[in-house]
């Protein structure tokens, strides 16, 4: 009867969990490049009592065994990497990825994130970094001693300008790249919009967009998040309603402790 309350406490940490993960995915609905995630479950040992197909007579066996689980476990948290809604913002710094691959940024440390996000801006040296000052890599500079009309970032990366006054005069400004993984659901998540590389993704494979397996970028356009409200609050609802069964079951499993106690009396 004991193993019944530690069995449903079991249940309603993983529901809290669920929980939690709910409200991250909600809190993030308006974060440019968010993936939303999910929990992953598995239940715990079991106890056997009688193994299934144990011999009962020299030629018969046991049809099904006996045995007990003992609750739940939360294994993983699963990035959900479906596309998200695109918004054109007509920023031409702004960029989406139509398709696979990541935006890699440089950190001060010299380490290497990775972003959905293509909200880029121009720093003081004329150089692409992100929300956060993270310096864009490959570095793409904007050469502030030429005076540009406008700002193209084709489909394939190239970026390149017009100088103003000679519209046919074009300014090769770089080569913009991105990054993929054989397994994205292993990159670990950083905070900041940033994931970051782990044994379970592999190493990156870059390449300009367009090519191996790459997306496109557009320009002018931010990818918003991919969660949707609807399925988190019914996410949202089963959890709740689960963590409340779990909590009966505690209750009935002390009530009938109680009887028992009662009984001796």
């Amino acid at each position: 009867m004991l193993r019944a309350l530690y069995t449903s406490a079991t249940g309603m940490k993983a529901q809290e969990l669920l929980i939690d993960n709910t409200a991250n995915n909600l809190a993030n609905v308006n974060t440019s490049g968010f993936k939303r995630s999910h929990v992953d479950f598995a239940d715990l040992l079991y106890s056997t009592i009688k193994q299934p197909g144990a011999n009962v007579s020299a030629s018969q066996q046991v049809p099904a065994g006996l045995q007990v689980g003992s609750g739940v476990r939360p294994v993983s948290t699963t990035k959900v990497f479906t596309p998200g809604t695109v918004e054109q913002t007509n920023n031409p710094l702004d960029l989406s990825i139509e398709g696979d691959g990541f935006f890699s940024v440089l950190l001060p440390n010299q380490q290497i994130r990775y972003t959905r996000n293509g909200a880029f801006r121009m720093d003081s040296n004329g150089q692409l970094v992100n929300t956060d000052g993270y310096l864009l890599n490959p570095p793409i500079t904007i050469q502030t001693g030429v005076d540009l009309s406008s700002l193209t970032i084709g489909t394939d990366g190239t970026v390149s300008g017009t100088v103003s006054g000679t519209p046919d005069s074009i300014v090769n400004l770089g080569q913009l790249q991105l990054a993929r993984f054989s397994n994205p659901a292993g990159l670990s998540s950083q905070g900041g919009n940033l994931l970051a590389a782990t044994p379970a993704s592999g190493t990156a494979m870059l390449s300009n967009p367009g090519l191996n397996g790459m997306g496109s970028l557009r320009q002018g356009a931010l990818e918003g998040s991919n969660v949707e409200v609807v399925t988190e609050l019914i996410s949202l609802i089963a959890a709740q309603r689960a963590y409340e069964i779990n909590s009966r079951a505690i209750r009935a499993g002390d009530e009938m402790l109680s009887t028992s106690a009662d009984i001796v009396r």
